[in-house]
């Protein structure tokens, strides 16, 4: 079915529809070979050939039913599809042309850091089942410098407040001062603010909460608040965890 190239250019993940009628008009565009400048000019994805600076957006199309994004979240955003408080949601930094997505898992309203979302219910269900163990790293800032007593027993496991129970953690110290300490923490289940938590529990506030990598994806050129669209690859990939060492 021949839709606007805008449109097609949008549902590939590749630009808003206004950013696409502007690769159009800089003839960044073609369709069978022929640069289209046309705005309102339509393709069918499933005989023509659609090309985005030299690059074919046709794979991307077709395998458009399910959509994996991996996003940087900011700080102050809500990982939710809906809030009756009207706060800012992750949902609203993506193309609406990519459809209703949801996150997968979450961070928390002051964390900040990598975040997936998608419309598959089944990639969802096994990337936040701790069974699975897709490991998620964060980098923490604490109020303080905790002691080695402490951290082994966050490593350990620890007791939190409810009664419930964490599970054994690698974690590194990346740095500290006079005032503050940086840690590195690998965790593979996801209690609601885990991590700041267990912090709280040997007595350091946590100052400034990140995730860096969840399986193999770590994304240093993601700024915070951007996105970008996992390959089949990946995404086949992120329901392999205890394949990680090896190449997609």
């Amino acid at each position: 079915m021949e839709q606007r190239l805008q449109k097609l250019i949008a549902a590939a993940g590749i630009a808003s529809r206004r950013h696409a009628e502007d690769l159009i008009v800089a003839g960044r565009v073609t369709v069978n070979g022929a640069v289209i400048k046309e705005l309102g000019t339509k393709a069918d994805p499933e005989r023509d050939h659609i090309k985005v600076n030299g690059k074919l957006i046709n794979p991307q199309l077709k395998a458009r039913d399910k959509v994996y994004v991996l996003l940087n979240k900011p700080r102050g955003y809500l990982s939710s599809v809906s809030d009756p408080e009207g706060r800012p949601l992750v949902t609203e930094l993506l193309s609406p042309a990519l459809g209703r997505l949801h996150p997968v898992g979450r961070l928390d309203f002051n964390t900040e850091g990598l975040l997936l979302l998608t419309n598959d219910g089944d990639f969802t269900n096994y990337i936040t089942a701790a069974r699975n163990r897709v490991e998620k790293v964060y980098e923490v800032k604490v109020k303080g410098v905790p002691g080695d007593a402490a951290i082994q027993r966050l490593r350990k496991g620890v007791t939190l407040e409810d009664g419930t129970r964490t599970a054994p953690a690698k974690i590194v110290k990346l740095n500290e001062t006079k005032t503050n300490a940086w840690y590195e923490v690998l965790l593979h289940q996801g209690r609601n603010q885990q991590v700041r938590r267990m912090f709280e529990l040997i007595g350091h506030s946590v100052l400034k909460l990140r995730r860096v990598r969840i399986g193999f994806l770590t994304d240093e050129h993601l700024k915070p608040g951007a996105w970008r669209l996992l390959s089949p690859g990946e995404a086949k990939r992120l329901m392999k965890p205890h394949e990680k060492g090896k190449r997609a």
